[in-house]
């Protein structure tokens, strides 16, 4: 199999940063979420979004066949 450096690269990133949170994805994610937005680019907030009601309650359209 091809060993490629970029991917190795990546993996060892990965497994140094997960090893320096403990491997504990709580710790993970919360650092994750504290980055966001620090770089400059926009963070989309989807907790206040209006829910859409459930499939069954929607209201049914049909159309007449000719």
């Amino acid at each position: 199999m091809f060993d490629d450096p970029i991917v190795s690269e990546i993996r060892k990133f990965r497994e140094d940063y997960a090893a320096s949170l403990g491997y504990d994805l709580g710790k993970i994610v919360a650092d994750l979420q504290s980055r966001q937005g620090k770089d400059g680019r926009r963070v989309v907030d989807r907790t206040a979004q209006k829910k859409s009601e459930p499939s069954g309650q929607r209201e049914r359209v049909t159309a007449a066949l000719p």
